[in-house]
């Protein structure tokens, strides 16, 4: 049988290697992200040269003053769309890499409050007489701090949520904002 010090020795170590576990966890999940978000900005870069390079041999190849201005207007609503595919694969990746480290954290801490559960346990079964008391005061605490956590993480995610739908709704409402900009002005530009 494990007298208390080793057992809390024991559970020292096992606490260090699920912090480690967590934060390993949590920097592979947010290097991933970030890894996501620079390949998307690459390929945007490298769209939007070879799009502005074909937009300006057009320009320059314009014969009037009404061609060139009939093909910025048609540059427009491409590039409307395109702003807005952007800031979408951009909440995607964020919304996605949020729920990843989310998932993590909290697959690591209900592993972490098992085993501290666990230790309550077993030093409570080995605990001397008299201490019943303070054993019942450590698992209540220890029980508010659990509830705490889970309230915590609840409003995180109920937050997270509505960023990502004010996100969404922002995104629509430049969309719509841009398909009745785009004809207007090219309405107005031929007129």
């Amino acid at each position: 049988m494990f007298s208390i010090p080793e057992q809390f020795s024991n559970a020292t170590k096992a606490n260090f290697e699920s912090q480690f576990a967590i934060f390993s966890s949590l920097t592979n999940k947010a290097f991933e992200g970030v890894e996501k978000f620079v390949d998307l900005n690459l390929t945007a870069a490298k769209a939007s040269l070879e799009e502005s390079a074909v937009t300006a041999k057009q320009l320059l190849a314009a014969k009037d003053p009404q061609e060139f201005f009939s093909l910025t207007a048609a540059q427009a609503q491409p590039t409307a769309e395109k702003a807005i595919a952007y800031g979408r694969h951009l909440a995607s990746i964020a919304s996605g890499t949020q729920a990843e480290f989310s998932k993590a954290a909290e697959t690591q801490i209900a592993e972490t409050n098992r085993k501290v559960i666990s230790l309550v346990e077993e030093v409570s079964k080995n605990a001397p007489a008299g201490t019943e008391n303070a054993v019942a005061l450590f698992k209540s605490a220890l029980g508010s701090a659990h509830a705490g956590y889970e309230q915590f993480t609840k409003t995180a995610k109920q937050a997270a949520e509505t960023v990502e739908a004010n996100l969404s709704a922002a995104v629509n409402q430049f969309t719509a904002a841009a398909a009745k900009a785009a004809p207007a002005a090219a309405v107005k530009k031929q007129a």
